[in-house]
């Protein structure tokens, strides 16, 4: 085990979607969610405690996290403990240009992440619905050269299959996928390589000065998207901190199975099961246009089963 000799913080972007003074505020500014719309649906911003359970799971398992960031708009968790000296709640409006707000676009925020006042060289980044399964320590997500691993998946023909689903089968790319296409293809343009492995979608390792040069080699594409209020085919995943990490070897790739990254999409119930099958380092409740409300019920359901005590964090 490394025995860090540097602290370690941890990132969360964390929305209450049943808020109404948010939801009028969002509807205003880019309308009311549509069922299976990937860009703005009820999915992206429904909140079921999944950020208690998160901070459970630190508390058990990450107990060595030195700092928790929790970037929000204008809102606080209600039985968060907000004294408690290792949360500091950043709202938007403390890190992000004026053109962005108000900002419900995650792929925008994530940007920004990187100017948090006080965060440390060394942190991990997280949605809400990532979780830590087992313990964990320092040397799981940062070398002891003091890099980070990168967790990817493998995806040796991407940009083949990307190129023939577009140019001979005539169909369109999801918004993730061109998303993570736009920050791969600037990646290449800059470095002369393209990366086809994609970010698995689970709890991440960075370095902050490495997030912020690699904001500023590509200033001028970033700052063309900081507008976009909610989510855009021409905004640049955040992939791009990756790519470019791994183009300059400042960082080590590892290439993950479901033993040790699971996402478990919610709307499917046969996904359950594989928890117990891999019990994998990491895990992730992902929620979607595809999910309904009692697909997020059992969702719910299960964390409060698998993470029944109360953390550090709660009042």
């Amino acid at each position: 085990m490394m025995n860090s000799t540097f602290p370690i913080d941890l990132v969360y972007l964390w929305v209450n979607g049943n808020d109404p003074v948010w939801r009028e505020k969002r509807n205003r500014v880019i309308g009311n969610t549509k069922e299976k719309y990937a860009v703005n649906c009820e999915g992206r911003y429904a909140d079921n405690d999944e950020l208690k359970y998160s901070l459970r799971s630190v508390d058990l398992y990450a107990p060595w996290i030195n700092r928790i960031f929790i970037v929000t708009d204008n809102q606080v968790p209600g039985w968060l403990d907000t004294t408690n000296p290792k949360i500091q709640i950043v709202d938007h409006t403390e890190i992000l240009p004026e053109e962005a707000l108000p900002c419900f676009n995650s792929g925008v925020i994530e940007h920004f992440i990187s100017h948090i006042p006080g965060l440390s060289e060394h942190f991990l980044y997280a949605n809400d619905d990532m979780f830590f399964n087992r313990p964990v320590t320092p040397d799981d997500f940062f070398a002891p050269d003091g890099l980070p691993y990168v967790r990817v998946n493998r995806r040796p023909l991407r940009k083949l299959q990307l190129w023939v689903k577009t140019n001979i089968l005539h169909k369109s790319l999801s918004n993730f996928n061109k998303k993570v296409q736009n920050a791969a293809l600037m990646v290449e343009k800059r470095f002369g390589k393209y990366y086809s492995a994609k970010t698995h979608h689970n709890i991440d390792a960075y370095l902050k000065s490495e997030c912020l040069k690699t904001a500023e080699i590509f200033k001028n594409e970033l700052e063309a998207t900081y507008s976009h209020h909610e989510r855009n085919d021409s905004d640049i995943q955040r992939s791009i901190y990756i790519y470019t990490a791994m183009a300059e070897g400042r960082c080590h790739p590892r290439y993950v199975s479901q033993k040790e990254s699971l996402r478990v999409h919610i709307q499917n119930p046969k996904h359950y099961p594989k928890l117990a099958a891999y019990n994998p380092l990491l895990f992730c409740m992902n929620d979607s246009e595809y999910a309904h409300d009692e697909d997020r019920h059992r969702a719910a359901k299960f964390l409060q089963e698998r993470f029944p005590e109360k953390s550090q964090f709660e009042k």
